[in-house]
């Protein structure tokens, strides 16, 4: 219902106007369409003032407020990875809070121990070097204490799953795959 209907509904009972008329309609249309303009814009401000809900400026206005933003290109991925960021504290620095933080990347990213002072850091789900990955290498060295060693674990195809899923050398070219697209081809096998 629009605030002009409304204005209408609330001065109809007091019974001393008449709404039909065009100096009386007229001016609570006016009314009422300036009073809807402010409803959309409270709206969202309401829904970009709140990162579980925010799907544009909100996002980049909270996004400006960090050193490094997260490379997830979508607004929920953002969101997530914004919150994840967010959580960060002076007791972040167990292995299930590391992980946790790490989502803050905006690609998924899992931490594991290696031993003493090392752990490595691996993209599940994603084939080869992820996009934006000197970016994102940059995001994981801000979280991770400054001790550790990093080594980061790529998924790419084995020369036991070439031989496995590819009869001969003839079947990848007609493939037309390229060195590049043949070694993370490992998302399709």
């Amino acid at each position: 219902m629009s605030h002009g209907q409304y204005l209408r509904d609330l001065l109809r009972p007091l019974g001393v106007y008449n709404l039909n008329a065009p100096f009386n309609g007229g001016e609570l249309d006016a009314q009422g369409r300036a009073l809807d303009g402010v409803m959309a814009r409270l709206e969202e401000i309401q829904r970009e003032g709140s990162l579980s809900t925010a799907e544009d400026w909100g996002l980049e206005r909270i996004a400006g407020l960090l050193v490094r933003r997260p490379v997830a290109a979508q607004p929920r991925k953002l969101a997530a990875a914004l919150a994840a960021l967010m959580r960060i504290s002076g007791d972040s620095f167990t292995l299930a809070a590391i992980n946790d933080t790490v989502a803050g990347c905006g690609v998924p990213a899992v931490v594991r121990e290696r031993g003493k002072g090392q752990v490595s850091v691996s993209f599940p789900g994603v084939a080869g070097e992820p996009g934006g990955f000197q970016e994102l290498k940059k995001i994981i060295e801000d979280i991770l204490p400054a001790h550790l060693g990093i080594e980061y674990d790529f998924w790419f195809l084995t020369w036991q799953e070439l031989e496995d899923n590819f009869p001969s050398w003839q079947s990848i070219e007609d493939m037309e795959l390229t060195w590049a697209k043949l070694e993370t081809f490992v998302e399709y096998l």
